[in-house]
């Protein structure tokens, strides 16, 4: 049809003989139209081969355009392909994802959805389902009718989707209008009915007779993408002025009758109207979605299309060959709604969430998980959780990170406030013995002891329980150096002085024998000899270890969740392990020493007390390897501070107590004498 109407408008005068003009005044200059694509392409083929300008107004896609190969033929309108970065701009924007698609059953309506459908998908966009609308209706059919209504009344009721993108022609709106025409009434009222229509371009509301009736409410608030259009001076006081009596044309009339539902008395179809047409109605009388006095953006481009050749001819006439550029309007910006329902497949994400898709679904639908432990999710709809860095901590909401404070075991909360005020009441207790042992170092008690050894042995666990304080402050760079080799030293020296101790009295026991080779070894000598070398060794390992591996502070940020654990790394746990392991060995050689010694008289012999000391100390020594191993953090520091502590008092209450008792209760007892009595 299109075809043989374009031919009878090149060639048709008395009678159609295609390509011979019979009436020599007529003359084609140029053509405006069609409104789609495909009618103007029809067009163009057939006024391609004249060289005919054709100025089309409706939108082409822009490979559809260019592989007509068509040099006559000229858009007045943008490509059709903005339209689609316009949709997607539109629907990211008010976070549409989940949306119903109608287009026209056509090539060009299936073009369309699978060019969309890609653009959709890459920007993380669903299409909740697609509904074809055929361009036939058999009326007389109506169960077919029925059928297919029903079918779209059940899409168009969706709970989830609200956004419904419609692409073809104006008689796409037209059969939707239909379909809620025959919608229940109390349906139409409800918010099933309250979607957002978003409408591309060429579509357009058109209203016959038969529909005068049907409510338009349905489609308030409408965003339809059409051609930029402005307003033409005079325009609006043309349309208020104009009449059907001045117009005599047929199509004219034609109008005018479905516009104000009348019929003019000489019309085939007179009896199809209520009223008979006067000519004089005015068209500013009629509603706005009966006739619209703006001029459309349709309208602006045919308008723009005739002063193009108006322009061109006018050039022509005068010689120029200088074409007239004929200016493309772009969308203008989108401006922000207030109130707009959302379009999606399931509710947004909260922060503390993340998306967990379902394979047997769409990638818009999924489940909101709350976020694993260790991680957290700040924003709407995250497509997975993260972990906060090494320094924060999430909250337990999961919906930021926290900076971790930083803690080390000190002397002002309650467990290092405990463990100081046991260190400082055991290093006055030691004073106090070693006051009491200098004040009465003439007794038989403490000459009977090695007073010497004695002395040292009292100042080296003074030491040792200052030593526990360097656990208790800050981790720093010089406590971290002090604090274990002070404590190592420390320790050598208590315990070598206890080996010593031991020694001294199996060897005076043996030097009272009648020709014994032991009398030559009693003496200071041998005592000092071995608190020297035993505690050098212990000097020498320390030594080692400061220069090849030094302690040092550190940030333990993954022992505890919440917070970063400042602590002293001992550098080398070789060395370490050392240290405490030669004092487990002085230990037990003191322990066994005592243990044979512990029957000797007891004028000459502390073995006992000695035996039960290094007993209580290699006890506790044994149970802080798997107590220190097992803890982290403040725990492990907390567990050798108890150990150095333990350890220091049982050598001091298992060897000096006893000693202490006689020489302050039982002064009466500290007689050579009355110890000589007693054996």
């Amino acid at each position: 049809m299109t075809y043989r109407t374009t031919l009878d408008l090149l060639f048709k005068s008395q009678e159609f003989v295609p390509n011979y003009k019979c009436d020599s005044r007529k003359h084609l200059m140029a053509i405006i139209g069609g409104l789609g694509s495909d009618t103007s392409s029809y067009m163009a083929d057939s006024v391609n081969v004249y060289k005919i300008p054709q100025l089309t107004y409706g939108s082409f896609a822009q490979e559809e355009f260019r592989s007509t190969k068509l040099s006559s033929l000229y858009c007045m309108a943008p490509y059709e392909d903005h339209q689609y970065t316009g949709v997607i701009q539109l629907l990211l924007q008010f976070g549409w994802i989940w949306i119903g698609v109608f287009t026209l059953d056509t090539n060009k309506g299936e073009h369309f959805f699978q060019k969309l459908q890609s653009l959709l998908s890459q920007n993380g966009i669903c299409i909740a389902f697609s509904q074809k609308i055929t361009q036939l209706v058999n009326l007389e059919n109506v169960s077919e009718l029925l059928e297919t209504n029903s079918m779209i009344r059940n899409k168009l009721i969706d709970q989830k989707a609200n956004a419904f993108l419609v692409y073809g022609k104006s008689f796409t709106i037209w059969w939707l209008r239909i379909v809620m025409f025959l919608c229940d009434l109390e349906d139409k009222d409800s918010t099933q009915f309250r979607k957002v229509w978003i409408l591309m371009d060429p579509i357009d509301f058109i209203l016959t007779a038969f529909q005068r009736g049907l409510d338009l409410q349905l489609f308030h608030g409408a965003l339809s993408f059409t051609v930029h259009s402005r307003e033409v001076q005079g325009f609006k006081e043309f349309l208020q002025v104009t009449k059907s009596s001045t117009h005599e044309n047929g199509f004219f009339q034609d109008v005018w009758e479905q516009l104000f539902d009348c019929s003019f008395s000489n019309k085939e179809f007179f009896l199809m109207y209520d009223k008979t047409c006067s000519g004089e109605e005015k068209l500013e009388n009629l509603p706005a979605p009966v006739f619209e006095l703006q001029m459309t953006g349709q309208s602006y481009s045919i308008y723009n299309a005739v002063y193009a050749v108006a322009y061109s001819l006018h050039e022509a006439v005068r010689s120029r060959s200088q074409q007239k550029k004929i200016q493309r309007f772009e969308f203008p910006d989108f401006q922000p709604c207030q109130v707009l329902p959302l379009s999606r497949c399931n509710d947004h994400c909260s922060p503390g969430f993340w998306k967990k898709g379902d394979e047997e679904k769409k990638f818009c639908c999924y489940d909101c998980v709350r976020c694993p432990k260790g991680k957290i999710s700040n924003q709407m709809d995250m497509d997975d959780c993260f972990e906060c860095s090494e320094d924060h901590y999430p909250n337990k909401e999961k919906k930021e990170c926290i900076v971790k404070p930083v803690v080390f075991l000190t002397i002002e909360e309650t467990l290092g406030i405990g463990l100081a005020s046991t260190a400082l009441s055991l290093f006055f207790l030691t004073m106090w013995v070693l006051r009491t042992f200098i004040k009465h170092r003439d007794t038989a008690i403490v000459k009977a002891n090695n007073r010497s050894l004695t002395y040292t042995l009292l100042v080296s666990l003074l030491l040792c329980f200052l030593s526990s304080l360097f656990f208790l402050s800050h981790p720093g760079q010089v406590t971290c150096l002090l604090r274990q080799s002070a404590f190592g030293i420390t320790f050598s020296v208590a315990i070598s002085t206890v080996l010593a101790k031991t020694i001294t009295v199996v060897v005076a026991f043996m030097a009272t024998k009648p020709g014994s080779q032991m009398r030559r070894w009693v003496g200071k000598r041998l005592a000092f000899s071995t608190v020297f070398s035993c505690s050098l060794f212990q000097v020498c390992i320390c030594m080692l270890w400061l220069l090849i591996s030094p302690p040092f502070p550190e940030l333990d940020m993954h022992s505890e969740s919440q917070e970063m654990i400042l602590q002293c790394n001992e550098g080398s746990a070789f060395f370490f392990y050392c240290v405490l392991g030669y004092m487990g060995v002085l230990a037990i050689a003191s322990f066994i020493v005592a243990f044979l010694a512990r029957k000797l008289p007891d004028s000459f012999n502390e073995a006992k007390f000695i035996t039960f000391s290094m007993l209580a100390f290699c006890s506790v020594w044994i149970s802080f390897f798997p107590a220190y191993l097992s803890t982290k953090g403040k725990a492990m520091v907390a567990v050798e501070v108890f150990s150095i502590l333990s350890s220091s008092a049982a050598l001091l209450g298992c060897i000096f107590l006893p000693k202490c008792y006689i020489i302050v209760f039982r002064p009466q007892l500290n007689l050579r004498e009355q110890l000589t009595k007693r054996n």
